[in-house]
């Protein structure tokens, strides 16, 4: 057996590596396909661990792309009350290009903003994380399996409860993993996150609406049922709505995910009112209910397939059955 197949059966020597309090957390993702969640759309729940305490918490993300990846992990060190020195990762494309294997520069440019390193494990060594890889296994056996959730707001809301109550409170010989967490002298996060870009595209409903981290944003109406870009910035307060031509359609106040908000502009309801109305007619032309007795045609025809007279009475043709006579030869 080669080296790199014992390594994933776990057959090779390994032992303990010491975490420092406050030295590092990993990061890696949780992946749920549509078959999985009961809300039928794929969900991917990014989960940071801190190396020492084992304390984690996850993030619910409807996608896996860099946008994602940097809103959720700002999340995930705002609960945990700061950021380690160093942040482990595996070879996630959103961090490592995989043609040179180096940190791509959207992930550098993340790291500098928070002050950390980046320490990616080498390829077919997921031990170099087993921290994280613990925690996604215990959240899944202990709390996904059994979650009473509908949507991937209630399946947040309800992980971020779980998530103390339960996970932190799990017994340690120096404690509990919450106490240990909580001593962690951690590192204070910037100001503000870090203004990486979320974009998605979505069809607009008929009723005008574009659905967004578990929310409903209003476009004008002559956009219902097409293809329009969602963006937010991690930074920022808004969500920004783009044709399929790229032209800013709309821009609302972006409010939490999974909320369950509908959030429409005083301009947009006013707009869909009139597009509404305008659509509405009281023309009787396509009634369907209309009384409309055969004419004096179909029923002549009737009365022709039925072998009947003008009178009504029926009409035997001896010549059908001289026809059939001679057919049968009598």
């Amino acid at each position: 057996m080669c080296l790199v197949c014992a390594h994933r059966r776990g057959d090779t020597v390994t032992t303990e590596i010491e975490h420092p309090a406050g030295e590092e957390i990993q990061w890696d993702w949780l992946e749920l396909s549509a078959a999985d969640v009961p809300w039928c759309e794929p969900a991917y729940v990014l989960v940071g661990a801190l190396s020492h305490s084992g304390r984690f918490r996850g993030v619910f993300c409807e996608q896996m792309t860099f946008g994602h990846l940097a809103g959720a992990m700002h999340e995930i060190l705002v609960a945990l009350g700061g950021t380690p020195r160093v942040w482990r990762t595996d070879r996630m494309a959103t961090v490592v290009t995989p043609q040179t294997g180096r940190i791509t520069p959207d992930a550098a440019a993340l790291a500098k903003h928070y002050g950390v390193q980046l320490a990616v494990c080498p390829a077919r060594r997921a031990q170099r994380k087993g921290v994280v890889e613990a925690a996604i296994k215990y959240l899944t056996k202990s709390w996904w399996r059994t979650a009473a959730v509908a949507t991937i707001g209630e399946a947040q809301r309800d992980l971020n409860a779980w998530s103390v109550r339960v996970a932190d409170a799990r017994k340690r010989p120096a404690g509990t993993v919450g106490t240990l967490g909580a001593g962690e002298a951690l590192r204070a996060l910037p100001v503000a996150a870090y203004p990486a870009q979320i974009v998605v595209q979505r069809t607009a409903s008929r009723s005008a609406l574009t659905a967004f981290e578990g929310n409903q944003y209003s476009v004008p109406p002559a956009h219902a049922g097409k293809l329009v870009t969602v963006t937010r910035r991690v930074s920022e307060p808004f969500v920004r709505i783009a044709s399929a031509h790229g032209e800013i359609i709309a821009e609302h106040r972006h409010i939490p995910a999974g909320a369950g908000q509908t959030v429409r502009s005083t301009e947009h309801a006013a707009m869909l009112q009139d597009a509404v109305l305008a659509a509405f007619t009281t023309n009787d032309a396509c009634r369907r209910k209309p009384n409309l007795p055969p004419g004096d045609s179909a029923l002549a025809e009737l009365a022709r397939l039925r072998g009947l007279d003008s009178e009504g009475a029926q009409v035997i043709s001896l010549a059908d059955y001289a026809t059939l006579a001679e057919a049968t030869g009598r």
